[in-house]
């Protein structure tokens, strides 16, 4: 559409700029030749006149630069610049941002304030629960959070240390020594010396042990980047403010995410007359433990009406299998499908025979492995079977995640070692969760899983004690040498078992084979890892387990599945490139029988290991009784990367303010989670008094098709929510190009409504110089909203009183640029929203 305009269409304050920007609605041809346009109207804005050979032409005007002679060439902003430098972009490009990142979460369904109350309620129960069994020896009398502390002692410290106290920030410490106290004449005390960038400080030791935090982390690295001064604690109030605000905006999305879960409902599954018969086949005399998870499990499936969640945390042996298979059989006779979720192809095809097995008395029942061993006819099939509802057992690898398996009525999904995953895979676990049955088996939970776990979010059952024929495995840490390998392997030989050799990569795995083919010639040694043909690694597996194989040199693809009771030696080389999680793990290969096991450590020489590398080793040492997967995961928190907590994105948060205080922070904040709440209130109630009409020029009036109707729709955007009401907006300036000022104005009180409803704000008006917002939301929220504040000019004008948001400005300004000022003020407040519960 051509469009013949002047800058008179917009009103008599519209800028030269204004003008200029006005582009999309000017037929340029016609602009130049001076058609259709009152050339005393383009000069009154500072357009010139030129006259060449083609004829007269005008020319925009003269930019400040081009006055003041900066640079040779004439610049000026171009339509689409001004467009993305105004404030309504700005503010749509930073929601946008964060809607994205939610875009990427399941959809979450609507809630109203009083279903909020009854579900925080819940959560807050299950949190306190959660932290009583879970870590009830370190929880207050309360049993609240904040009790939980990862204070340092200020004895285990060692002199180089980084330490971070709580108000002071991040210093190195020195030592503990004797001091007498200024202006006393008493007896000298115990103080904590620690140096800062400025200086040394010294603290009373109890004092210390209240205050101080160790400084970890996310990576291998240890050193801070900076000490922070004793003589300006601003920029560490900073980053600690920065890091509380990150932890709260985590804690908001754990919450909303298991509000919603708990909101979501399904029909309890019957109790099933037959699941006598089932357990009685349960060879075993299951562990106190164990009962109790058996309970907590049913319990979930046959009288909870929303979706199971669970952790069972167990170590290795000690029977999480025969949980999940009577949650298997429940959700089965229902007429409901099962899907078991492996990391390996070695540990789902150990499940699909221990299912197999179990099940093969119910005919009814048909159990399915789904994995690269089969030929593509045999894969189609299953895939068709699992479609239509011929297979009520899946067993698989990632595989069974793909958008090709389509299931007819999954009702269960069992994941066994989901610290294994990818994170995609990780994202369309979490994905299921929203509605169906999920059971996680793992001795050692993500460190995120774990938190969970301890805060109530997520309910878990921790099996700890052992069989009573199970006999600690003995831990053996040493450099290596051929002679304690060869010692190690013969021990175990000479009593008739069998030895798994793990190597971290599969390039030294050939080496390794000629070297024990050299020194054991007459037994039976053979290479296992992932790149291997399929028929070729389930043979070899298949031949170690009927204990033809003696020796199996392999990568981790053992660490989880490999049950081999005569097995009872592992020896893992170059330990120093393995995870906390993956030792632990690998060390639970074996101990399976009432034999004495062994595993043992080598690293190739002491002065070559990292410290993470070394601490990761003590901890191991340290926990070599039974059952102690779980305290592993706790120690692994602090010594692994960060990222697989809560994302990478958080990483830099955390390197702030260390990753102990970080938790601290977490805890505290989970604790109070339903302090930090905004109550939306209806667009409708929000009052604006600022009385500002303005009336849209009739040029573009007519330019638009139908006015009246697009005034209505951008009403009825504004009521529903911002992001209709920017995506209202955007479609318009994509149809129509940039609106004049007049309808900026009207825009700017739409968004300032929807905006005050969001925040919880009723009524906003203007007295003098005098702004107030009256509002529903407490001090505690104002609070971390000004915490999380970019602009210092806001931050340092508003205050809370009595209900109300006040500033005071230093002149009364005129209606247009009051609406500005209350525009970015509420932009401001509505950047911290994602930091708090919206019901």
């Amino acid at each position: 559409m051509t469009v013949m305009a002047s800058p008179k269409l917009f009103g008599s304050s519209l800028s030269s700029m204004d003008a200029l920007n006005c582009a999309p609605f000017i037929n340029w041809r016609d602009f130049n030749t001076g058609r259709g346009a009152d050339a005393k109207h383009w000069f009154r804005f500072g357009f010139r006149l030129r006259v060449t050979a083609r004829g007269a032409l005008w020319s925009p005007p003269l930019t400040p630069r081009d006055i003041n002679g900066a640079g040779t060439s004439r610049t000026r902003r171009t339509p689409v610049e001004s467009e993305r430098r105004d404030s309504i972009s700005l503010l749509n490009e930073r929601i946008r941002r964060e809607h994205c990142k939610r875009e990427s979460q399941p959809s979450r369904p609507s809630m109203d304030a009083k279903e909020a109350d009854m579900y925080i309620q819940k959560v807050k129960e299950q949190q306190q629960r959660g932290l009583q069994k879970l870590k009830g020896e370190r929880v207050g009398g309360d049993g609240s959070a904040s009790s939980f502390s990862y204070k340092v002692d200020p004895y285990s410290l060692r002199s180089g240390d980084y330490v971070v106290h709580k108000k002071v920030g991040i210093g190195r410490f020195v030592g503990v020594k004797y001091d007498v106290p200024k202006g006393a004449s008493s007896e000298p005390i115990e103080y904590v010396f620690i140096e800062y960038a400025d200086g040394m400080a010294k603290l009373p030791v109890k004092q210390a042990a209240r205050m101080l935090y160790r400084y970890n982390l996310p990576n291998e690295s240890k050193k801070p980047r900076t000490l922070s001064k004793l003589n300006d604690t601003t920029t560490w109030e900073r980053r600690r403010i920065k890091g509380k605000v990150a932890v709260q905006k985590m804690v908001v999305d754990l919450m909303e995410l298991y509000l919603h879960r708990l909101k979501q409902k399904r029909p309890t599954y019957p109790k099933v007359a037959a699941s006598s018969e089932f357990t009685s086949q349960f060879p075993y005399k299951p562990t106190p433990d164990q009962k109790q998870a058996f309970m907590d499990v049913e319990r979930d499936l046959t009288e909870r009406e929303n979706p199971m969640d669970r952790l069972i945390c167990g170590d290795v042996g000690f029977g999480k299998t025969e949980v999940a298979l009577r949650a298997i059989f429940c959700v089965v006779s229902a007429g409901k499908q099962a899907m078991v979720l492996a990391p390996t192809i070695v540990l789902a095809k150990q499940h699909f025979d221990v299912i197999s097995e179990r099940f093969s008395s119910y005919h009814y029942i048909r159990v399915g492995l789904l994995s690269r061993f089969q030929t593509k006819s045999e894969k189609e099939q299953h895939l068709e079977m699992i479609k239509n509802g011929e297979l009520e057992i899946i067993v698989g690898t990632h595989s069974l995640l793909g958008d090709r398996v389509v299931y007819n009525k999954l009702g269960l999904l069992v994941v066994d070692e989901e610290q294994r995953f990818g994170v995609k895979q990780k994202e369309k676990i979490a994905s299921f969760k929203t509605s169906v049955d999920v059971l996680t088996l793992s001795a050692t939970p993500i460190p995120r899983t774990l938190y969970l776990a301890l805060t109530g979010f997520r309910d878990a059952s921790l099996i700890s004690t052992p069989p009573p024929e199970r006999v600690p495995i003995k831990t053996h840490l040493s450099a290596y040498t051929k002679e304690r390998v060869t010692s190690a392997i013969n021990h175990e030989l000479d009593r008739g078992g069998q030895v798994f050799y793990v190597l971290p990569r599969i390039k030294g795995l050939e080496e390794v084979m000629e070297f024990l083919e050299q020194s054991y010639p007459n037994i039976e040694i053979a290479i296992a890892h992932g790149k291997q043909y399929s028929r070729q690694l389930e043979d070899t597996m298949e031949k170690f387990a009927q204990g033809h194989i003696k020796i199996l040199v392999c990568t981790n693809i053992v660490e989880s599945g490999l049950d081999i009771q005569n097995a009872n030696t592992i020896i893992i080389q170059d330990v120093q490139q393995f995870g906390l999680a993956q030792l632990y793990q690998l060390r639970g290969r074996v101990g399976r029988a009432d034999k004495e096991a062994h595993a043992y450590l080598f690293y190739p020489d002491k002065s070559l290991l990292s410290d993470l590398a070394l601490e990761r080793l003590a901890a191991l040492e340290e926990c070599k009784d039974l059952g102690q997967g779980f305290q592993i995961a706790e120690r692994d928190m602090a010594i692994r990367g960060f990222g697989n907590i809560f994302g990478e994105q958080q990483t830099g948060d955390v390197g702030n303010v260390g990753i102990d205080l970080f938790f601290e922070m977490l805890f505290e904040s989970l604790s109070k989670v339903d302090e930090h709440r905004v109550i939306v209130v209806p667009y409708h109630s929000v009052q604006f008094d600022v009385n500002l009409n303005p009336h849209l020029p009739s040029e573009y009036i007519n330019y638009l098709e139908n006015p009246l109707e697009i005034l209505d729709e951008a009403e009825k955007a504004a009521e529903k929510d911002i992001w209709n009401l920017i995506q209202f907006t955007e479609n318009l300036r994509r149809q129509y190009g940039k609106e004049p000022y007049s309808m900026e104005i009207l825009l700017k009180k739409l968004y300032v409504r929807r905006m005050a409803a969001d925040l919880g704000i009723t009524t906003v008006y203007a007295s003098g110089k005098m702004v107030q917002m009256k509002t529903n939301m407490s001090k505690k929220v104002f609070k971390l909203m000004m915490d999380s504040m970019t602009s210092e000019v806001h931050r340092n004008s508003l205050v809370f009183e009595y209900g109300s948001i006040k500033a005071e400005l230093l002149l009364e300004l005129p209606r247009e640029q009051l609406l500005d000022w209350i525009f970015q003020c509420l932009s401001e407040l509505y950047a911290s929203l994602p930091a708090l519960i919206k019901y």
